[in-house]
């Protein structure tokens, strides 16, 4: 039996629309990745983005992701966006298989909300893209290929197409997404008091000591507390924190990894080195060479 579109040779639009991206929110897209499980062995770590959005479409196998103060489940056809600022862990690794593309975009201006927010704050962070998922995959998979061949004329061609996909993700954000959890509970309040303190201060000197005395609680509270919230210690959260920031400026600047190391915390580059690999699995050299080439292309 033919289905409905057989039936129609010439389709007409039948409603007048008000454009979202105009000049006063004219979004920049600033990059695109293709994360496979085959090249997904090393874990991103915790981090934010301060002056961008990115809109993760998840395309294969099923994980965890840590964001904002609690760890949300995600599988194929889910649409997870961070807002800039929301601090997210991608609890991936050697033992996840997972793939998705990630698209960061910039100059996002949306009606009453705050620069770089797609969606409001407190909507939720994953969103379920049902039958949208094919078209989105699509616009995915153009811009990717289109970028990675560097032709004349690219930038505009994959403009339009990120207005497209984020067109098709305002649309999906209608749908019930995985709202953010109420934080009206005592302790949960106090835990992302700790966690604020801690996503500020990062770079700083901190002990648990310093954390209780400067928050003015106990630090046996303090990592009872932070701990029951997030699933981590707040010693583990920082070393991680601190970690992921590592991860960015490793990619997105040349810095020396001496001066990186100090900028997100440690006291000297030999114990940044080992820390960082053991956690991520390579030494910070060695991921910045292989980043580009392995998550991109």
């Amino acid at each position: 039996m033919p289905s409905h579109y057989d039936l129609h040779v010439q389709c007409f639009v039948k409603r007048r629309t008000n454009a979202i991206f105009t000049d006063s929110n004219n979004p920049t897209l600033l990059y695109i990745s293709h994360v496979r499980p085959s090249t997904n062995s090393h874990p991103r770590i915790l981090h934010s983005h301060g002056h961008h959005v990115e809109l993760l479409l998840i395309t294969t196998g099923t994980s965890e992701f840590l964001i904002h103060n609690r760890k949300y489940p995600v599988a194929p056809g889910d649409l997870v966006i961070y807002n800039s600022g929301i601090v997210h862990d991608d609890l991936t690794g050697p033992d996840t298989e997972i793939g998705y593309y990630c698209i960061a975009v910039g100059d996002l201006h949306m009606p009453d909300l705050r620069e770089n927010a797609l969606i409001s704050d407190d909507a939720g962070y994953i969103f379920h893209t049902g039958e949208e998922f094919d078209v989105m995959h699509s616009l995915c998979g153009m811009m990717f290929h289109s970028l990675s061949r560097d032709e004349n004329g690219t930038e505009n061609f994959c403009r339009s197409l990120m207005q497209a996909f984020l067109l098709k993700a305002l649309a999906v954000t209608d749908a019930v997404g995985i709202s953010v959890a109420s934080d009206a509970l005592e302790d949960d309040i106090l835990g992302n008091r700790i966690k604020q303190f801690i996503d500020e201060h990062y770079s700083e000197p901190l002990s648990l000591q310093e954390i209780g005395e400067r928050l003015g609680i106990s630090p046996y509270y303090v990592s009872h507390v932070f701990k029951k919230m997030s699933g981590y210690s707040p010693i583990q959260y920082l070393l991680r924190r601190r970690l992921g920031e590592a991860q960015t400026l490793l990619i997105s600047t040349d810095k020396t990894i001496s001066e990186i190391a100090g900028l997100v915390g440690f006291e000297t580059q030999n114990y940044f080195n080992a820390q960082f690999t053991k956690h991520v699995g390579i030494p910070p050299r060695k991921y910045r060479e292989n980043y580009v080439i392995r998550q991109n292309f």
